[in-house]
């Protein structure tokens, strides 16, 4: 049985490895007593014993926190322990219940009621999981130690050159957030943020941590930020609470006033801390410089010539954090109608920067995890759609932007292009084009319905696609994913109004250019294809600037829906070849939507940046470094099922290997689906599209195929043999013969079926 909801994301937010050791101490002590309600004594013994028993083992481990007066485990008192324990136990007070006297703790009544003994040992795997996955995460390669350094080093100098694309400059703004971002505490929930001014060198540069549910900017609510004086000789880490929107409305004295107010009640529920909630901080005699020091609710301060090691700055960062997150939870802190308002917005000019961006970029650790928000997202929406779908689609659209969904009216599959955009944050509100549905009409028969043409006049009257293209391909827009659903797709020939687009994918390349508006002269791997129409085939100067000279935005992602029925069109294999088709005909009416308010509050729209989607590997050698045995393994078994399929000259090329290849080390990277499932849904969706026939040569192809994905050895009836019994087993109701690929083996048998039925057999007959 699944563990309960309230406990499925109780390490999302997490305070180092504290809270993991927390629960397994309460669990073992559970064990021995059988009881709710165990000794707080006992815990406290089971906890320091965990840190020192991997201390001893030479194993990593989380020091003590500065607190407790120590540097390692062996040598903290068990008296001390509660200091250490406290932090975790506020963070789980949702789940955990200690009473007033703090002698027990266990788990509060609503919780234990749900659990049995299979639940506790299956929370105490799960808790022995995540913290040998957190444990896992490698060292941090660069030195934030160094980052600070020459920051301080250099803004002086820099500030008197231009302010247009300088590196250093772009090293704040790019460089020292990813260096941030990839620290094992900052999880995908942050924005981290560095500024040297809009379109002027700021007086206070900074780096800001922002969590996403509180703000995502530096002019209002909490954050964690350092600030760099003027005069560059001291850089202070603070946990600040943002004035400049209070100030526009209220006025520099009113909102200091009410600042401090707000600042004392945050001084109060912080634990216990390192850093320094007395002094005041000094960063310069600017209007900026006094606002921040004003907003400063703690800090560590660190001067030019007397920084500390790399690694104590990075332990500071992350008992700031640990704090930042401890008000968030404890104080179920969200935007306050006391703090906002009607603002004074400073006119900006001449930025060249798009820091007010916040899409977000995920990493390999953490696609699991957003693609399972996604499935949460979509089903409080009111829609239910299968974990294993919701993978495969990723890992589709990873694979190449082009994918088909296929199946009976009705299924849901537009419902889910559309659900899955928005919980990336791409929307069909008015105006934004980051999901845009295109229905497809009968009478298409060139690309100019989908691309656009010239009128009589000469000049170029764009389609609904195009408009997309140019949308996304602004320097605005190119972080983010565009979606494109095509519906009905096939109720025109797909081959006719879709072949330019199908030609141009094959066309595409890395670029390695610098973008130097677009992405802050940072150079950055861009896919790009042969041109859609080239600039001397338009007639205008406008039309050429607008719609010449450019390819498929690498960030557009195409997926068409379709019905296979008497009213539409069958693929070609030239279409087959380029997308991923995905099935919905095994429909569950039963299964009815849930609703948890628990998983309401968590489950919001966050835009990611369209490396998320976009591919990383564009021929076999890309993966050939990272992935040699899995592309070799891969490629066995598609060599053994060349051989089935030259019979009736279905094989497969090399744009079919790659791609199926490319699904599989996505798959492996991301630790979503076994590789024999991931392999599965490839022969499912790759391979058994291309068979249709009425040649007996088709049957025995289906036959051999059958045989490769079954364990063990099956005799398969003829067809002139009507054994009622051997295919009722591959119905709903039945239990098939255990097979290596099992989607793959129950469409096989419902092919080789409808050959002895009908006489003619097809991956799409319905």
């Amino acid at each position: 049985m699944p563990l309960p909801i309230e406990l499925q994301d109780i390490f999302v937010n997490r305070q180092k490895s504290y809270k993991m050791v927390l629960i397994l101490s309460i669990l073992e002590v559970m064990k021995e007593t059988k009881e709710r309600q165990v000794s707080m004594l006992k815990v406290r013994e089971r906890f320091l014993h965990c840190f020192q028993e991997r201390e001893a083992k030479s194993l990593k481990v989380d020091g003590p926190p500065s607190q407790v007066q120590a540097t390692r485990w062996s040598d903290v008192q068990l008296s001390r322990v509660q200091y250490v324990m406290n932090t975790p136990i506020k963070a789980l007070a949702d789940i955990l219940d200690v009473p007033n006297d703090q002698y027990t703790i266990g788990f509060k009544p609503n919780i234990y009621n749900q659990l049995n003994e299979q639940q506790l040992n299956e929370l105490c795997q799960f808790t022995l999981d995540e913290m040998e996955l957190y444990y896992a995460q490698p060292p941090s390669s660069f030195s934030l130690r160094q980052d600070l350094l020459h920051i301080m080093d250099n803004y002086l100098q820099a500030k008197t050159q231009p302010f247009a694309n300088h590196l250093l400059a772009q090293y704040m703004r790019r460089t020292i957030p990813k260096h941030i971002e990839s620290l094992k505490f900052i999880y995908n929930y942050f924005q981290v943020q560095g500024s040297v001014g809009q379109g002027n060198w700021a007086n206070v540069p900074w780096i800001a941590i922002m969590h996403r549910q509180v703000t995502n900017t530096t002019q209002k609510g909490l954050y964690v930020a350092y600030l760099f004086a003027e005069d560059m000789q001291s850089v202070y880490l603070v946990l600040q609470y943002g004035v400049t929107e209070l100030k526009s409305r209220l006025g520099t004295r009113q909102a200091y006033e009410q600042f401090e107010q707000k600042a004392k009640e945050i001084r109060t529920v912080m634990p216990n801390t390192r850093m320094n909630t007395t002094d005041s901080i000094y960063l310069g005699e600017s209007n900026y410089a006094k606002d921040y020091a004003a907003s400063t609710i703690a800090h560590f301060k660190y001067e030019l010539h007397d920084m500390p090691n790399n690694e104590q700055i990075v332990d500071d960062l992350w008992d700031a954090v640990e704090i930042y997150l401890s008000y968030v939870q404890y104080a179920n802190l969200v935007p306050n109608n006391e703090w906002d308002g009607e603002v004074r917005v400073e006119p900006q000019v001449s930025v060249d920067t798009d820091e007010s961006e916040s899409a977000l970029t995920i990493r390999d650790i953490e696609v699991k995890e957003t693609l399972q928000n996604i499935q949460e997202y979509i089903t409080q929406r009111g829609f239910y759609f299968p974990e294993l779908l919701t993978y495969n689609f990723y890992l589709s659209l990873k694979s190449r932007p082009f994918v088909i969904l296929a199946g009976i009216s009705g299924t849901g599959k537009t419902r889910l292009v559309r659900l899955f955009a928005e919980a990336l944050g791409a929307t069909s509100d008015a105006g934004n084009l980051q999901f845009n549905l295109i229905p497809v009409r009968p009478d298409w028969s060139d690309p100019a319905d989908l691309l656009g043409y010239k009128d009589l006049s000469g000049r170029f009257k764009p389609g609904p696609l195009m408009n997309v293209f140019v949308e996304a391909r602004k320097p605005e827009n190119r972080r983010k994913p565009y979606f494109v659903c095509l519906d009905e797709m096939n109720l025109a020939r797909v081959e006719h109004y879709f072949s330019d687009l199908m030609s141009l994918l094959e066309t595409q390349q890395w670029l390695l250019e610098n973008f130097t508006q677009q992405y802050d002269g940072v150079e950055t791997k861009e896919i790009i294809t042969a041109p859609l129409f080239l600039k001397s085939a338009l007639d205008t100067v406008e039309d050429q600037e607008l719609y010449g000279g450019f390819g498929i935005p690498e960030n557009v992602y195409i997926i068409g829906t379709v019905n296979m029925d008497e009213t539409t069109y069958p693929f070609s294999k030239r279409v087959l070849d380029r997308a991923n088709t995905i099935e919905f005909n095994q429909i569950d009416l039963s299964q009815l939507p849930s609703y948890s308010q628990f998983a309401e509050q968590l489950s919001t729209t966050v835009p990611v940046e369209h490396t998320f989607l976009r591919s990383d590997y564009l021929q076999i050698i890309d993966g050939m470094n990272s992935h040699k045995e899995l592309i070799r393994r891969t490629t066995d078994r598609l060599v053994k099922v060349n051989e089935f399929l030259e019979d009736i000259h279905a094989h497969v090329g090399f744009r079919i290997r790659d791609a199926i290849c490319f699904y599989m080390i996505y798959n492996d990277r991301f630790n979503l689906l076994q590789e024999e499932d991931a392999f599965d849904l490839q022969l499912l969706q790759k391979i058994l599209p291309r068979i249709q026939g009425s040649q007996i040569g088709v049957r025995r192809v289906l036959v051999k195929l059958l045989r490769f994905c079954l364990k063990q050895n099956v005799v398969i009836p003829s067809p002139l043999e009507n054994d009622a019994a051997f295919w009722k087993q591959w119905s709903r109701d039945g239990v098939p013969p255990e097979a290596h690929f099992p989607e793959s083996a129950r469409k096989l048998a419902y092919m080789i079926r409808r050959f002895d039925e009908d006489g003619f057999t097809s991956y799409w007959l319905s």
